[in-house]
């Protein structure tokens, strides 16, 4: 999982309010916003400005919300696509785990469905999905049974037709991959215009491209489906190469030595069990300082070190040092996965 999507959450110094909350109808949403507003002001936690802040947001009708605020801004506010379990924290950094574990892994990439007139492109990468149509060619797009002594010359003009669409769209592809990191390229559509798509694309984005069975741009439906299941299928290839990868080199396990790679910015890869024990560790500022002995941060330069759950500082860490983050099972301990 990429983590550009909360790196605004570490522009700006907690502490932090973060609230999770339920598909509720308007009165049970004041219900529990009154309760989750209540926990985050006891003891004079939460400001009043950050608190109001958050209650236009909690407002919202969603299946659920994750909202992040401090010092009277929202910072991030998310519609989840199902109930979370309801919390509300008041912590030096925002508590961002349920949100990354119901949004799973964030594959940046592009659906592709390709024919002689062009393509249909929907990039998933860098915010909402955003749909692009791409021709470059509109004419002569079709064949004819005609005959005559033209016949092979008008099929010829045809056929370096589709091909200049199918450039385009590759010449397209090629810079949303260059300028986006995406990761995978799916492409159904005319047999024809997808070999011809392939022939012209960079080699850097041929290496990204996975066919699937179904798709026309007038019907998605099962497009969509396949999509899916390449996606599910890709997603599993990785974590699989992943865990392969830390077993074969025996990178770093264990909180207190991947927090030190993640402090020299080493780490890949961020690979933690579906079930971490939320222990403490300790905090700086800066998004790699943490240890597990506050004295080893005071050794790095931090004056006043400060107590924090594990999870959130890990994964702070991970997102200012561009490094990937996933849940998986395979593991029992917080692993790293090392860039060198």
């Amino acid at each position: 999982m990429r983590l550009d999507f909360i790196r605004p959450l570490y522009e700006r110094r907690g502490p932090y309010a973060s609230a999770y909350l339920g598909a509720l109808t308007g009165p049970e949403r004041k219900s529990h916003w009154r309760g989750a507003r209540d926990a985050l002001a006891q003891d004079g936690q939460a400001d009043e400005a950050t608190l109001e802040a958050l209650h236009e947001e909690a407002m919202r009708a969603a299946p659920g919300r994750a909202l992040f605020a401090a010092h009277g801004d929202v910072v991030l506010a998310e519609s989840l696509e199902r109930a979370p379990q309801e919390c509300a924290v008041w912590s030096p950094l925002p508590h961002v785990t349920p949100l990354l574990m119901q949004r799973g892994e964030n594959v940046p990439h592009l659906r592709v469905i390709v024919d002689h007139a062009g393509a249909e492109l929907t990039v998933f990468a860098g915010g909402a999905p955003r749909r692009a149509t791409v021709e470059a060619a509109a004419w002569p797009l079709q064949k004819t049974s005609q005959g005559g002594w033209s016949q092979k010359r008008y099929e010829r003009a045809v056929e370096e037709c589709w091909e200049r669409n199918a450039v385009a769209v590759a010449h397209e592809i090629d810079e949303q991959v260059r300028r986006l990191g995406i990761e995978l390229i799916l492409v159904a559509g005319e047999a024809r215009s997808r070999s011809y798509l392939l022939h012209h694309l960079g080699t850097k984005s041929a290496d990204r491209v996975t066919m699937v069975e179904h798709g026309s741009r007038e019907d998605h439906g099962q497009f969509e489906r396949d999509v899916e299941r390449a996606l599910d299928e890709w997603l599993d290839r990785r974590r699989a190469e992943l865990v392969e990868r830390h077993l074969e080199s025996g990178s770093p396990t264990g909180t207190a030595r991947v927090c030190h790679a993640l402090r020299e910015g080493r780490v890949h890869a961020l690979l933690l069990p579906e079930r971490l024990l939320p222990k403490p560790v300790w905090i700086g500022e800066g998004g790699t300082q943490l240890a597990t002995d506050p004295a080893e941060l005071r050794r790095w330069g931090v004056a006043d070190p400060v107590r924090e759950r594990t999870d959130s500082a890990l994964v702070r860490a991970a997102a200012t040092t561009d490094a990937e983050l996933w849940f998986t099972d395979a593991v029992d301990d917080v692993t790293a996965v090392l860039r060198y």
